[in-house]
């Protein structure tokens, strides 16, 4: 047997993660979950590491849960359920709060768990024809532990509805309610991820991990308290030598070193 997930690094600075499940549509099981969270705490502290991609071998991105593991989370008792829980909620934790840019590569299906796994990459390109739903209603269960992260991303109206309705929908429509950045036609889904990387790359990399924690907590705090953080944050920044190299490369009409010649 295989295993369940890969790494790669395609280019410099870059890892990419890949569900490696594709006879399985990349399903989820507890062996899938418990390497996915270990992955993501290894690239968060990889200095090496500057972004990654999280990617679905095959035709499908992320169908969600694993028959053959939903056939014995049926047997569990209350204990191993919530240990079942907790293992998965601290999955999409370690992929929500690693420090690196997250960026998901969508295409085919992204259904119940595999929704909740776009929600929390940071940008989501996903190709025309993708399905996505929060599905789980259908089979007497809910989106319990996506539902913070769903909810962050899109909303509660969108949420309302999907997580209700348990209907799948299409990118345009997850474009719409920002669950996913960009939809592109298939052939294109690898050009516009590397667009992506692009673009992050030319950000020093420990803003890119403040600006992370930024975007999450300020829509979280009162508006008082968000300010004080803020203008703690700016200042530091501006103090530290990555800030002070990023601004002094601005004013030298030059790049900053961390961009390797990239960009401007």
């Amino acid at each position: 047997m295989t295993a369940p997930l890969r790494l790669e690094r395609p280019r410099p600075g870059v890892a990419r993660v890949v569900l490696d499940r594709p006879e399985l549509r990349n399903a989820f099981d507890d062996v899938l979950v418990a390497k996915l969270t270990d992955a993501f705490a290894a690239l968060g502290a990889d200095p090496s590491v500057r972004a990654v991609v999280l990617a679905g071998e095959g035709k499908s991105f992320c169908a969600g849960a694993d028959l053959a593991w939903m056939k014995r989370v049926v047997s569990y008792a209350p204990e191993e359920n919530q240990r079942d829980a907790s293992a998965l909620a601290a999955m999409f934790l370690a992929v929500d709060s690693c420090p690196k840019p997250v960026v998901g590569r969508v295409q085919g299906a992204a259904l119940g768990g595999g929704a909740g796994l776009v929600a929390v990459c940071d940008v989501a390109v996903a190709a025309e024809g993708t399905l996505l739903g929060t599905t789980e209603v259908r089979l007497g269960i809910v989106p319990g532990v996506i539902s913070p992260f769903v909810v962050r991303k899109v909303g509660e109206s969108h949420a309302r509805r999907w997580f209700l309705t348990g209907e799948r929908f299409d990118a345009a429509e997850a474009l719409r309610a920002g669950l996913v950045h960009s939809v592109v036609p298939e052939g294109e889904l690898d050009a516009e991820v590397d667009r992506v990387l692009d673009a992050l790359l030319l950000g020093g990399p420990e803003a890119l991990a403040v600006s992370k924690g930024l975007a999450q907590r300020m829509g979280r705090v009162p508006l008082g308290e968000a300010l004080m953080e803020a203008t703690g944050v700016i200042a530091a920044r501006r103090a530290s030598a990555e800030g002070q190299e990023g601004m002094r490369a601005f004013l030298e009409r030059r790049r900053a070193s961390w961009t390797g010649g990239r960009g401007s």
